[in-house]
């Protein structure tokens, strides 16, 4: 292992995660991370997806134990189709104070109503994400997405509840299609370079280093960027990764059926960029609640602009002065949860 804090910094602002699994922060303390591929099941049709995610489900929920993260979107709502009568299904809601925030519980309500489902909600604040997220980066050895300390929550809450796992519709998008902004047209490396990347490390750091090596293998000959490949093959990898690291922290199983598939067939660019995005996964939800409109995507809810608003900023000697200045708030997050861990850490 090689001790190279610049770099981890950079991946990590860049990616959300440390690319090289040969660096680390400080001796001992190298980031955790899932391996970089896993088993998983060709999909060619929407008939075949539903009938994994049942089977899925099914296995899943045998010994009663298992509950439902639901949102306000299609992926966790068709999961709450094959849940049995009566399981408990958790909605997250961010909070920050009088402050509207994202709020999907009224419509996962409906969904949980619809599958009579028990439905819980959990409710997140500021003060949750600072008390829990050095337990998660301790665990990690690594800053954090902001979705971690909600996951990590629902594990405690499910734990106290008599859950052992719960089952999340995490995958569904990069899979199927469902990132129809990144997928609406085709990308040179640049331009995708300065429209993905997570924060761009030379606005942030001091002494960024940089490596583009994680879109290096998806620049095809004509020279645009193969994103659908990109998001299911190596973007999958933090976003699976969020969970497991919240999940194991809290003790509580993970399941994840949309995550043990993968679309063994090109994904349908025009569909998509014609207004039909996840086009798979909206068939399945149409089939299955026919009396239900198909909702507009939102991410898994959290309230950084808000509860960041007022932050001016990291004030350690490896950030340029005043670089969050205009950021959005999960951009804010990421330089929050850097700083963050290099204190608690003693980097």
């Amino acid at each position: 292992m090689v001790v190279d804090k610049e770099y981890c910094m950079s991946s990590f602002l860049l990616y959300r995660r440390v690319l090289d699994r040969n660096k680390e922060f400080k001796r001992g303390c190298i980031p955790n991370s899932i391996p970089e591929s896993w088993n998983k099941i060709g999909i060619n049709s929407s008939l075949e997806l539903e009938e994994h995610l049942k089977k899925s489900v099914k296995e899943a929920t045998n010994d009663g134990k298992a509950a439902l993260a639901l949102s306000g979107g299609i992926d966790s709502a068709i999961l709450a189709k094959f849940m049995p009568k009566g399981s408990i299904a958790y909605t997250f809601r961010c909070t920050a104070g009088d402050m509207p925030t994202t709020d999907e519980t009224e419509r996962a309500a409906a969904y949980a109503k619809e599958c009579g489902l028990e439905h819980r909600i959990i409710e997140i604040t500021w003060d949750d994400m600072k008390r829990y997220a050095p337990i998660l980066m301790k665990h990690k050895n690594s800053p954090l997405h902001s979705i971690e300390v909600q996951i990590y929550m629902a594990g405690l809450r499910a734990k106290e509840d008599g859950i052992e796992r719960i089952i999340y519709g995490e995958t569904a998008d990069v899979n199927y299609g469902g990132l129809s902004n990144i997928l609406s047209k085709d990308w040179t490396v640049g331009e995708f370079v300065e429209r993905y990347a997570y924060l761009k490390p030379w606005v942030a750091l001091k002494n960024p280093k940089v490596d583009f090596s994680g879109i290096l293998p998806y620049i095809m000959d004509n020279g645009l960027v193969d994103v659908p490949n990109y998001l299911a093959k190596f973007d999958i990898i933090e976003s699976v990764n969020s969970y497991v690291n919240a999940c194991q922290t809290a003790k509580i199983g993970f399941v994840a059926p949309f995550a043990d598939t993968y679309l063994n067939k090109t994904l349908d660019l025009d569909r998509i960029r014609k207004g039909e995005n996840k086009y798979m996964i909206r068939e399945i939800f149409e089939r299955l609640y026919k009396d239900f409109k198909v909702p507009d995507k939102i991410p898994m809810p959290r309230a950084t602009d808000q509860w960041l608003r007022n932050w001016k900023g990291p004030t350690r000697e490896e950030f340029i002065p005043n670089c969050a200045k205009n950021m959005t708030g999960d951009q804010k997050w990421l330089l929050w949860s850097l700083e963050t861990f290099l204190n608690i850490m003693e980097i």
